[in-house]
Order: C-alpha cells, then sequence, then structure tokens
C-alpha cells in the first residue's frame, strides 16, 4: 500500500507536508473523526483528498461552494483522479446517472451541496455506497455563531444513521471556540481529535491608513509594494471603475465579480494568475480555490463586515511564505457606511414574506412545488419586475438562505454535458438508420470516448463544429434532436445565476421564520460589524495580536511588523529611523532610485521599519515617485 507521501508526490508533485496535514491524514486513516481548523492557504484539501485515494470506497465531501467545488473535480481530473460533484443546477437524469456510477464505478472523491444529502435520489443510493469517510469543508457552516450560517449543514449528522460507523472530517479556516463548540455538537463528533494551526502569519504586515482619499492611498501602496495584488471592494461598478482608474496610473489591473459571465471570469482570472494584469479588482466573490502564492498585497478599501471575512481575504497574501501586506484602507464615513449596510442586512419579517412571495411568482412557482429545483434568476430583472430595490432586496434573497428556504448561487457555470443514453448496439443500429446523425455521433465517440455511455461528459459544440466542418449552432439543434429522440441526454452549457428552493414552496404568509432566532442573528452580525471596526479604528494594539484573540489564540508577543507595532518601534527607535532618513536622503541627491534599489544600498536591518520611513517621507512631500516609480527629492 503507498504511503501519504508517495500519494502526495504521485497526484501533486510535492515531496513533503505542511504542518498539521500529514497528522491530520494519519488520524483519517486511523478512522477517528477530526475537526481540523487550518488558516487561509492552509491545505484543507490535500487533507482529505490524499486519504481518499488510500482508503478503499468513496470519500464524500460536503461543501456549500458551487465554483469551489467545480474547481476541485477539475483539477483532480487533470491529475488523473476520478472525482465528480453534484449541486444545483443539475437535473435529475445527470444527479442519477451520476449516483449509479458512485455506487457501481470508481470514483473516490464526490462532493455534495449540503442541501442535496436530504433528496430521496441521494439518501437511497447513499445505502448501497462504499463509503470511506465523510469530509465537511467550511465546517464553520454549521454554526449559528458563524459569519456564515447556512441551515442545510444541520442535517448532515443524519448521514450516521445510514453509516454509523464512517468518521468524519470537519475543517474550517477560522472558528472562534463557540463555533468549535458547536462544530463538535451538531456532527455529533466522537472522541474528535482535534488540530489548529496558529492562526498567526508572521510573513504578512496587517496595516491600516486613515485617509481621505482612499484611491491616492492605494496607488501609494501599489507603488512602494511591487508584485501581484488583490483589490477587495463592495460594488460590482467599483470593480470596474477602480481598474480603469488604475490603467490610467500606469498600472495593469483587470476586475472580477459574479455578473461577469463565466468566460470572461476565467479570461480575467487567468491573465492575473500568469502575471499579464498586475492586479485583481474584486468583489467578494473572488478568492476561492484561487491558488496563486505569490500575492504580495491584499487591499481593502471598503470595510468587510466581519474579521472572519477579513482574515480570510487577507490571508491569500503571502502564501510562499514570503513578505507580503494585507493593507486596509478607510475614510471616516466608511464606519457609518459599514453600520448602515448591516442593518439593511437583517430585513424585517413582512419584507422577506414580500420578496418570498415575489420569488414564487417570478418562478411561476405553486405552493408544495419545487422542492430542491434550480431555476434560472435574473436580480435586476425580478427587482425591476416587481419594483424592488436591488440594495434591499439582495440581503433579503440571503436572509432566505439564511433561514434554509432558498439557495442562490450568483456565478453558476455548467458547461455543456452529453450522456448516450443508449447501449452500444442501439447506437449503432440507430447511426445506420439514421444517415443524418451518423458523422455527429462518430465525432463525438471519437472525441469523447466510451465514458459517453457511463456518465455525463463535458463537451465542446465549437470543438465538434470544427472537426465537421459545421457551426455551434447547426451542431447544437443536431444534439437537440437527438435528445429528442432519447439518443443522447444533451445540457446545453449554462451561465445564469440559479435560485434553488430547498423546502417546497410555501405560503408566503405562513413563511416559517423564526423571530426570536433573527434577532439573535441580528444582534451577533452587530457585534461582528463593531470588532471589524474597532479593528480598523484602534492604533494601540497590534493588530495580529488583536485577530489572535478574536479566534481565541491567546499570545503575548507582538508581531512586530504591523502598523501599531512599527510606530511604537519607530518611537523606540529615533535613531535608526533617523539614520534610514538621512541615507535615503543622501542617496536620493546623487541619483533617482527605485525603493528596491534604495534597499539594496542602505542593506537596513528592520526591513518594515525602512518601507516605513520612505512611507512616511512621500507623504510628508520630501520625496515623491515619477511616473516610473523611480524616487527622487521633491522640489522645494
Amino acid at each position: 500500500m503507498s504511503t501519504p507521501e508517495q500519494i502526495l508526490k504521485q497526484y501533486w508533485g510535492y515531496s513533503a507536508f505542511r504542518d498539521s496535514q500529514k497528522e491530520i491524514i494519519e488520524s483519517v486513516l486511523a478512522g477517528k473523526d477530526c475537526l481540523a481548523l487550518l488558516p487561509t492557504g492552509g491545505g484543507k484539501s490535500i487533507c482529505f483528498q490524499v486519504p481518499a485515494l488510500m482508503k478503499p470506497g468513496i470519500c464524500l465531501v460536503l461543501s456549500p461552494l458551487i465554483a469551489l467545488m467545480e474547481d476541485q473535480v477539475m483539477q483532480l481530473k487533470k491529475r488523473g483522479v476520478r472525482a465528480e460533484a453534484i449541486h444545483s443546477g443539475m437535473t435529475r437524469n445527470q444527479i442519477d446517472v451520476l449516483l449509479d456510477n458512485c455506487v457501481y464505478g470508481d470514483i473516490k472523491l464526490l462532493y455534495v451541496s449540503p442541501e442535496r444529502i436530504q433528496t430521496e435520489i441521494f439518501l437511497e443510493r447513499l445505502k448501497r455506497m462504499n463509503v470511506s469517510f465523510v469530509a465537511i469543508d467550511e465546517a464553520h457552516c454549521i454554526s449559528q455563531w458563524g459569519y456564515d450560517f447556512r441551515p442545510p449543514y444541520l442535517q448532515i449528522a443524519s448521514i450516521r444513521e445510514l453509516k454509523p460507523d464512517i468518521p468524519f472530517l470537519a475543517l474550517t479556516a477560522s472558528a472562534t471556540a463557540e463555533v468549535k463548540k458547536d462544530i463538535i455538537d451538531h456532527l455529533k463528533l466522537q472522541q474528535v481529535s482535534f488540530f489548529q494551526r496558529s492562526f498567526a502569519r508572521p510573513n504578512i504586515s496587517f496595516a491600516v491608513r486613515h485617509t481621505e482619499n482612499k484611491e491616492k492611498k492605494l496607488l501609494d501602496v501599489l507603488q512602494k509594494i511591487q508584485g501581484p495584488a488583490i483589490i477587495y471592494v463592495r460594488s460590482r461598478k467599483a470593480t470596474k471603475d477602480l481598474a480603469n482608474w488604475l490603467h490610467k496610473q500606469s498600472i495593469s489591473a483587470t476586475y472580477y465579480h459574479a455578473g461577469l459571465d463565466h468566460a470572461e471570469r476565467k479570461q480575467r482570472q487567468e491573465n492575473w494568475q500568469h502575471n499579464k494584469s498586475r492586479v485583481m479588482v474584486a468583489t467578494n466573490a473572488f478568492g476561492m480555490g484561487i491558488n496563486k502564492d505569490d500575492v504580495r498585497v491584499v487591499a481593502h478599501i471598503d470595510l468587510p463586515e466581519n474579521l472572519e471575512s477579513y482574515y480570510q481575504e487577507a490571508g491569500r497574501a503571502g502564501r510562499d511564505g514570503k513578505k507580503a501586506y494585507a493593507v486596509l484602507i478607510y475614510h471616516d464615513s466608511d464606519v457609518d457606511n459599514l453600520e448602515h449596510k448591516v442593518e439593511q442586512s437583517q430585513p424585517s419579517i413582512d419584507y422577506l414574506k414580500k420578496i418570498y412571495q415575489a420569488l414564487a411568482n417570478y418562478i411561476q412557482l405553486a405552493e408544495g412545488a419545487g422542492w430542491n429545483e434550480s431555476f434560472d434568476f435574473n436580480l435586476e430583472d425580478f427587482c425591476h419586475r416587481f419594483n424592488f430595490r436591488t440594495g434591499s432586496a439582495f440581503p433579503a434573497l440571503k436572509k432566505l438562505q439564511e433561514c434554509g428556504l432558498v439557495q442562490w448561487s450568483e456565478s453558476f457555470y455548467s458547461p455543456s454535458q452529453l450522456h448516450i443514453a443508449v447501449d452500444k448496439l442501439t447506437l449503432y443500429e440507430f447511426q445506420v438508420a439514421s444517415v443524418r446523425f451518423d458523422p455527429l455521433i462518430q465525432a463525438l465517440l471519437r472525441l469523447y470516448g466510451g465514458e459517453l455511455f457511463t456518465g455525463y461528459i463535458p463537451i465542446s459544440e465549437n470543438q465538434l463544429a470544427d472537426a465537421l466542418k459545421s457551426t455551434f449552432r447547426d451542431i447544437s439543434q443536431l444534439l437537440s434532436q437527438l435528445s429528442q429522440l432519447k439518443i443522447v441526454h444533451y445540457q446545453p452549457v449554462n451561465d445564469q445565476p440559479k435560485i434553488t428552493f430547498l423546502t417546497p414552496r410555501q405560503d408566503a404568509n405562513r413563511l416559517n421564520i423564526d423571530k426570536v432566532w433573527l434577532e439573535s442573528r441580528r444582534k451577533l452580525i452587530t457585534d461582528k460589524m463593531k470588532a471589524m471596526a474597532n479593528y480598523a479604528t484602534q492604533n494601540k494594539q497590534c493588530r495580529q495580536w488583536l485577530l489572535l484573540d478574536y479566534f481565541d489564540e491567546k499570545t503575548y508577543d507582538r508581531c512586530g511588523v504591523c502598523d501599531v507595532c512599527l510606530n511604537k518601534k519607530k518611537k523606540e527607535n529615533l535613531r535608526e529611523l533617523k539614520d534610514y532618513h538621512d541615507q535615503v536622503l543622501y542617496l536620493l541627491k546623487q541619483k533617482h532610485l527605485t525603493v528596491d534599489e534604495l534597499e539594496t544600498e542602505v542593506n537596513p536591518t528592520d526591513h518594515h521599519l525602512f518601507l516605513e520611513v520612505i512611507r512616511e517621507m512621500v507623504d510628508e512631500g520630501i520625496i515623491r515617485y515619477d511616473d516610473f516609480w523611480v524616487l527622487s527629492i521633491a522640489k522645494q
């Protein structure tokens, strides 16, 4: 039998595990329940993917994020691992075929969204599956004390009723003490092995910049810190506006949000990952599953709603272990805006009922229908048709999701897929009798092979059109006709946001929403917002210490590299500070230099303190950048 290291080397090309990964894997292999807290970028997926390949049977992976599921399945298939995913947007026939393959085939990992595990079609097949263990990703979603509570997570433990002996592995990147307790209780973890890597990121310098001009301050940050960057903003419009503004400042930038179609999102992401664009300006739709280790700066120019979100997003900097920066840029009005946004995110029960009824009317769904069915959904069209303001309808839909009534997938994408619905002999007889379809069927078999008989395979109409000297439209029409003839099951590409009803459609006037629970959520979310605002506005406590304390990790050490610690150092090291200041002036009087060239010349003992001196000298107008990020003495 292969060792974990051999599996890691064979499929991922790595020779050694990171801290805690090996111990977690060994615990899973020993059949123990585990709870693992690994910070963003800590390699959570390896912890279940490696043992899944070592244990007989199939590993169930529960995740709420469709985009992340699809990305991991795609990456695993590229590595030669049999992995599949079930999520909203799939037809019943697609799910049926896939589950049959999970029972009778050699699939090693099955990714499932939590709302799917309670469906009859899944539960019946689960009884016949040889399940090795269950991995629960984003496990904090099970806790009402968490920032991203998902009611379907509360049903996960029911798997134990059908499979009482299989171990559970719960993973999350951020959890307070209350959330950890909820995870253990709600998943019914027994004699749990607990693993927690420190939340500290010593290579990241956390900083807050208070300013009247956020764009100018952002430009200053990007001038000083070279390398790939992510800039988080709140609105879709702001992503485009800020990216265009950065272009005008000679900084290559692209933008990303859930409203772009799949092809655009993919192209922009690839341009950034391959350094064709230095800066990615994005909403929080960007980041999950992004594998780019060399991000040097993550900047926020809008306050996130809570420290959990901020820590996860900021943690996308410096995954290679080298120096990186997490910068929060804010204006006094941002705190008021955040308070207003959080208040708006907690709509009244009457408003929730109104939105729910409008949803049913929009989809034309009768009472009692629609359970676990997905429907195309356009928020702008919905708001226009029913005269809702987008800014109010958006948080109401999120709250209905939090109540376990619907699931809204803003950036859903499903490529065209095809499954041959008849056996080989019947298909051959059809080809002989239907000459018009024969070239297309031959092309399908030549390009995609016999797997078309066993399951749904992603196909490209453009690739088929090129092979047959035809057009996308003609190929799509022929495939639709084959589907109508029940020779194949053809699912055309879909790039529309989806609404999934997680319960049968209810009478809006009798909607089952707990008023007391809603009020407790309001208080929790408000308290989290206040903690975020305190992080931004305070300047006495070490930033990293404050984050660790929030996640119940006690330490008496200060990071020494955040803005608060650097300010303290400046007061304690006035002589060193003056020495850096004088050396910069002397060198720039001789010739113009970049920051990197200055640092090479000075060779400072404290890199962060030296950069802080540069920043202050620029802010005070003593030195200046030109259009090519070269520093010189400012003209008096």
